[in-house]
């Protein structure tokens, strides 16, 4: 294996890693080259966090930043009458699946010489910026739309982050954020290859859960796509250090509200956003659409949409299980019952459905559901 650059997937140009970067020269998005993945004798067992993966970082910061993230609960559960498995990522320090992105890319940046980190978000990505800031000892700026309830963005705010909010839509935040990229290091959870470095260290998790195999099937609730683009690099790096013999199919779980990738990969046409429930995948625009379509067909697997009842439904069934999570990640559940009912899915198989946020994120949402004022 060559030393690791960052890659420019769609034209193959790569760029030295020594140099911080969180787009290529023309403002195209940007993964990394290949990298020979980890095996099980180079796991760090004393870590009881996603550092115990290091080994198979681009580098390996001297002082990562830190608070547990990883090692979070693979429950055993039944859907529909079929067997599956719950990944419970929402055990994390700020509530969500991104805390393994961010304290991956901000322990790397820092290391690079980064102190000073910007993000736009107005939910989950934000808080875990925020988060993982504070604890590095980095200053953080995260850019939201003015029409964002203040009740998002206490958690950030608590953690010392200076909140911008910006007039207009959630994409004149993005663009606001592009901006000002010029002066601070745009740190974006959609953009920096990094990021997908630390959200790959699920795959490792869920290979050594369940003894060292992969599963035969990994349903995501994909917004931007980072957790199946960070499964695809984890999985296709253990495939390649011959720790398993075959890729576990991954599958998008999207609202039919918005679901620009789960509708590219259906091949249905192109349909103007809706408000959903399930808002933290309400991305309109994914920057990195290729590369989820790839990583879906690359491991055989495929993308369902959800209409707004499924979602709903399938909140109340988590609930009633005893897992209180957002409705944005209830759609991984929503789409195991659609494809098992299909017969894309058999119930001998082995099934992980990921939740990625705390129900407590969408307190909101759920007294709604509840028909309580708040």
């Amino acid at each position: 294996m060559q030393e690791p650059a960052y890659l420019d997937p769609r034209s193959g140009a790569t760029f030295p890693l020594d140099e911080p970067r969180w787009c290529g020269p023309e403002g195209q998005p940007l993964l990394l080259t290949d990298l020979p993945g980890l095996g099980r004798g180079q796991i760090d067992r004393a870590k009881g966090s996603l550092w115990r993966y290091a080994a198979a970082l681009p580098f390996r910061p001297e002082a990562p930043i830190t608070l547990g993230e990883g090692c979070t609960p693979l429950l055993p559960g039944e859907w529909n009458g079929a067997p599956l498995r719950f990944k419970c990522e929402w055990f994390m320090p700020s509530g969500s699946f991104k805390d393994r992105g961010a304290s991956v890319m901000l322990s790397l940046l820092r290391a690079q010489g980064v102190r000073h980190v910007l993000e736009d978000s107005s939910g989950n990505g934000g808080a875990a910026i925020a988060t993982y800031a504070a604890a590095g000892g980095m200053r953080a700026r995260i850019l939201v739309p003015d029409s964002t309830s203040p009740a998002k963005t206490v958690q950030s705010r608590a953690l010392g982050a200076e909140i911008e909010l910006v007039p207009g839509s959630r994409q004149d935040c993005a663009d606001a954020a592009l901006a000002q990229a010029r002066d601070i290091f745009y740190a974006s959870h959609n953009w920096h290859p990094f990021f997908l470095h630390g959200t790959k260290t699920l795959a490792y998790e869920l290979w050594e859960d369940l003894g060292f195999r992969a599963p035969d099937n990994v349903i995501i609730p994909c917004g931007a796509g980072s957790n199946v683009l960070g499964c695809a690099l984890g999985f296709g790096e253990l495939l390649r250090a011959g720790e398993i013999d075959r890729l576990p199919r991954l599958f998008a779980a999207q609202p039919a509200h918005c679901g620009p990738i789960a509708r590219a990969f259906l091949g249905l046409p192109e349909a103007a956003p809706r408000p959903t429930i399930a808002e933290g995948t309400a991305i309109a625009q994914p920057i990195r659409l290729p590369e989820n379509l790839a990583a879906l067909r690359d491991s055989g697997g495929g993308a369902v949409l959800l209409e707004e009842e499924e979602i709903i439904e399938a909140t109340r069934g988590l609930a009633r299980r005893g897992l209180y999570v957002e409705p944005t990640c209830a759609q991984a559940a929503a789409a195991f019952g659609r494809l098992l009912e299909a017969g894309t899915i058999g119930r001998g198989e082995t099934t992980v459905v990921v939740l990625t946020g705390s129900g407590l994120k969408a307190t909101r949402r759920h007294a709604e559901l509840l028909g309580l004022s708040l």
